[in-house]
């Protein structure tokens, strides 16, 4: 029997996702994690080789940062271990100010920081040699060719309403959104658009208007116009689409909710039509394979996908792991057809070590030459955009 998303294409069901902006209260968390975790990195490679010991390298930084934001209170927990060089070089509360700033939010100087971090147990540090696995979990991959992302529609859909609603703001077609935003898109049967859902933070006057229901009524004709059209379709029935459904969001970010590291896996995934795996990515280095190798499992998922192997429309790829191990303890693959491939897999990817995966898709480097950095990642979901390496086809036969 084939799992649930292996029928994503056979269009007999209803499929909903959603997605969130930035300025999400879980997704700032999730920004401000990366956003130290590319620090480190970046200190650690910025030190003078003259300068720089075994224990200064980036591979040899860990990470496992937890973040809580609630109104203008942003605290700061987890597990490090940095080298003296490189912990003497990072700031971490200039580092969450910084983001803070970018996602958009006011008043940086005025948020309290709560640095809690403290040092990871030596009961972990399991992987000095970069090879056996920083913790257990299951990782889950998956592409589909229903989309050219690979990404399930629904999802694709949704997460672009969110991409473009703040494309209109920073265009300044539509100032007076905030940095708060929601979406979500349901599918009918046929695979066509049924419902749509937006909710956008707003200012308390659009266009000199203040009264409430022509507040609410300019919105949605501006993300009509602008945002819900040009992603899913001029066919639409506006009367299927929710706009601001409790009537106004004038209060949103940090400020209309508590905000918590991991608190939108399914978002960072591939929506709720495919299975999640492992635990939550951000602020996780590269041998936490509940990031590396979720990494991993969607390179070799896309991969497989794009190459049709077995005939394949979507592939799906489980990988299992065991703290301080080596190797998998499990490697399995699926077709749509309920067709087995993890012997092609294996043949194929045969060292799938958190330090292979690191290796392979170059994951202690990100920059801004690189054109990607974890920061990245942890808005707009973490599949999808070709930016990421493990969004690049392994070369490999079929």
């Amino acid at each position: 029997m084939t799992s649930p998303e292996m029928h994503l294409l056979n269009n007999r069901r209803m499929r909903t996702a959603e997605h969130v902006s930035p300025g999400h209260p879980d997704k700032a968390c999730d920004q401000f994690a990366d956003s130290i975790l590319d620090e480190i990195l970046n200190v650690a490679r910025s030190l003078r080789p003259a300068d720089r010991s075994h224990e200064d390298h980036p591979s040899m930084q860990r990470t496992a940062i937890e973040m809580l934001a609630k109104d203008h209170l942003v605290v700061i927990s987890g597990e490090i271990r940095m080298s003296p060089n490189v912990m003497g070089k990072v700031d971490v509360s200039k580092v969450v100010r910084d983001q803070w700033r970018r996602i958009g939010y006011p008043d940086a100087e005025q948020i309290t920081i709560l640095d809690h971090l403290q040092v990871q147990s030596s009961e972990l540090q399991v992987n000095a040699d970069r090879e056996g696995a920083g913790d257990q979990g299951i990782m889950v991959g998956f592409a589909t060719n229903e989309t050219a992302s690979g990404l399930p529609l629904e999802y694709e859909l949704a997460r672009n309403l969110c991409i473009k609603i703040q494309d209109v703001k920073l265009q300044g077609i539509a100032p007076w959104i905030c940095a708060d935003a929601k979406s979500q898109v349901t599918l009918g049967p046929s695979g066509a658009v049924e419902r749509v859902v937006v909710a956008v933070q707003h200012l308390p006057e659009i266009d000199g208007v203040r009264e409430h229901r022509a507040i609410q009524k300019r919105i949605k004709a501006v993300l009509m116009e602008h945002v819900i059209e040009p992603v899913v379709g001029v066919e639409v029935n506006p009367d299927r689409v929710t706009v601001n459904g409790s009537g106004s969001f004038v209060v949103g970010g940090t400020i209309g909710d508590a905000g918590v590291v991991g608190r939108k896996i399914v978002v960072d995934a591939y929506g709720p039509s495919v299975p999640v795996g492992g635990g939550a990515y951000s602020g996780k280095d590269p041998t936490k394979v509940d990031r590396s190798a979720a990494y991993m499992a969607r390179h070799i998922a896309k991969t497989a996908a794009t190459m049709h192997i077995r005939d394949a429309k979507c592939v799906t790829v489980h990988i299992a792991y065991g703290i301080g191990l080596t190797q998998p303890e499990m490697i399995a693959a699926e077709t749509d057809a309920g067709i087995d491939i993890s012997d092609w897999v294996k043949a194929r990817f045969p060292d799938l070590s958190p330090r292979a995966i690191a290796d392979t898709l170059d994951l202690w480097n990100p920059g801004e030459e690189k054109g990607w950095r974890y920061r990245d990642t942890a808005a707009f979901g973490h599949y999808g955009r070709s930016q990421f390496p493990w969004e690049r086809l392994a070369k490999v036969s079929d």
